[in-house]
């Protein structure tokens, strides 16, 4: 198992960085998200007449930034079926070779994850410098950043990993899926606005994502005064907010598990590990 997650890692990496040289690759993950956040930036500044040093602002430009590693891992993972079976039509190899696909599967989201992280970097960066952005390195709160990132990351690859499953059992338009299912944990999370915005009925649909609390103690970590000012999950602690996410990832582990065994089964027995669709 870690011989395939090491190993789909570097393929990952391979995948995804190889395609141009050093620089031009490094030059294209700092021009990517600069733009996608300057669409936010830009909205805001012309709502609230470029108040850029309110919290409402952190709240938004953090939750937004971390938010990146939700399109990454988790779409990534259910991407890399597509791909592997659809562009490169090398997952049929993989399944006839001494490779745990799980752990494959799991192996390309961390590269991705690695990937990603330059650009959340620079995006974090370039708020801090030209936005003011309200995080002082001196007060981040360090232990708590780590854990919620490391449990976050699993959380997001047991997620991709149950997405995965679900995109092996798809013969057509199942490059759509990972997107679909980004785009709308956007709207659900919390990521660029409290869940208080959005009407009364929608609201649970956002606390049981275990995406929310995620963000929420990312931007805790960094802003923990610009966190606690926005009400959603304030009657929360920090402790409780961390156990909270922990368990929500060991319950998706669970549940990941299944679902790629029942997949993975349907999978092969229809004849789907090697059908292309040409598109």
């Amino acid at each position: 198992m870690w011989t395939s997650l090491r190993t789909a890692a570097w393929l990952g990496w391979q995948i995804e960085s190889n395609w141009a040289s050093p620089a031009l690759f490094a030059l294209y993950s700092i021009i990517k998200p600069l733009t996608s956040a300057a669409i936010l930036v830009v909205m805001f500044g012309m709502v609230t007449q470029g108040n850029f040093a309110s919290t409402a602002f952190s709240y938004m430009y953090i939750g937004n930034a971390f938010y990146m590693y939700v399109g990454a891992i988790m779409a990534g993972m259910a991407q890399s079926v597509v791909d592997d079976r659809e562009r490169f039509r090398t997952l049929k190899s993989m399944y006839v070779a001494p490779v745990s696909i799980p752990m494959y599967l799991i192996g390309r989201g961390f590269a991705r994850f690695l990937t990603t992280s330059l650009s959340v970097i620079v995006t974090i960066g370039t708020g801090i410098a030209f936005l003011q952005l309200q995080v002082n390195p001196a007060e981040v709160r360090w232990v708590l950043f780590v854990a919620a990132l490391c449990i976050g990351v699993v959380m997001l690859a047991m997620m991709g990993l149950a997405l995965a499953s679900v995109v092996l059992t798809i013969a057509h338009g199942s490059w759509l899926v990972g997107e679909a299912v980004a785009g709308a944990l956007y709207l659900f999370c919390g990521a660029v606005f409290p869940l208080d915005a959005l009407p009364a009925w929608l609201r649970p649909v956002g606390y049981l994502m275990p995406v929310t609390y995620w963000l929420e103690l990312m931007r805790r970590a960094l802003v923990g005064r610009v966190a606690h000012q926005h009400p959603s999950l304030a009657g929360i602690g920090d402790g409780e907010l961390l156990a909270l996410l922990v368990v929500m990832t060991i319950a998706l582990g669970a549940l990941a598990a299944a679902m790629f065994r029942r997949c993975d089964f349907i999978a092969r027995e229809r004849g789907l590990i090697d059908r292309t669709t040409n598109y």
